[in-house]
């Protein structure tokens, strides 16, 4: 099943929202008039690319603190 462009919106928003301790993001419904479905995607793509490349690094530093 698709989802749709307002959910994809949505997701958006929680991937950004994921983080506690900053300020919530909102985005506009609005700019749905402008954002294909493909575009909504990659945004998502990126999103977690990104995450994901925050956890790594996250992880690599808190190796150095690690007793053997």
């Amino acid at each position: 099943m698709e989802s749709t462009k307002e959910q994809l919106i949505a997701d958006i928003e929680n991937l950004l929202n994921r983080y506690g301790e900053i300020k919530p993001t909102h985005i506009n419904p609005v700019l749905l008039q402008f954002m294909d479905r493909q575009t909504l995607l990659s945004i998502i793509e990126s999103i977690l690319r990104q995450q994901e490349k925050t956890n790594e690094s996250n992880i690599e530093w808190l190796e150095q603190f690690k007793q053997y």
